[in-house]
């Protein structure tokens, strides 16, 4: 807040009384006054980065984040109370749960289930000296008896992460036959194992 001070001085007329910065920050962006805002970000940004990107890992996706939390600001600034404490804890707090909001949001839940493999299998095939390689025990001609709808579902459901439902909305299959072709897939790939 001290390193605050003086550009809201520079920013503000002053007579002979004090006036507390903070207050005067509050009641311009009430006013929806984009400098006060512009201010707000240049004072603030790298601090509410810092709680954002403790939540959020990804530095891009925290940059988004944090672009988010300050249009949170700006919209709810209203609701701010100065007599339930500072402006930065009120902020913090709101960019920490956007954050968290962030992590709990369905696009982010799936970007993990829908990973690439392949970064994976590098990281332990280099951390375990392991040479694994699928097509010299013949998956790949096993998996050319199925139909490419069985192909289709089981790529979906044991590889990108669908569930069932999800798959069935997708594909605009009823549920059931998207049970009966797992389950027939299986039971065509298990007569290669017995």
């Amino acid at each position: 807040m001290l390193a605050l001070l003086p550009t809201l001085k520079r920013h503000q007329h002053y007579n002979n009384t004090y006036n507390d910065p903070e207050t005067e920050l509050v009641a311009s962006l009430v006013a929806r006054d984009t400098k006060a805002l512009d201010l707000l970000y240049s004072s603030y940004s790298s601090s509410l980065m810092g709680i954002v990107s403790k939540v959020v890992k990804q530095e891009e996706v925290a940059q988004d984040v944090l672009q988010e939390s300050f249009i949170k600001i700006w919209n709810s600034i209203g609701q701010y109370d100065a007599s339930r404490g500072r402006l930065f804890t009120w902020m913090s707090r709101l960019a920490r749960n956007t954050a968290i909001d962030h992590l709990r949001s369905r696009g982010e839940i799936n970007s993990h289930k829908n990973d690439d493999l392949s970064d994976f299998t590098v990281e332990i095939n280099e951390r375990y000296q392991i040479s694994f390689h699928p097509e010299f025990i013949g998956l790949k001609q096993l998996i050319e008896v199925l139909t490419p709808e069985q192909k289709l579902i089981l790529d979906m459901v044991y590889f990108q992460g669908y569930t069932q439902l999800e798959v069935s909305t997708a594909l605009n299959i009823p549920v059931g036959t998207i049970k009966t072709r797992i389950r027939m897939s299986i039971k065509v790939l298990r007569a290669f194992f017995i």
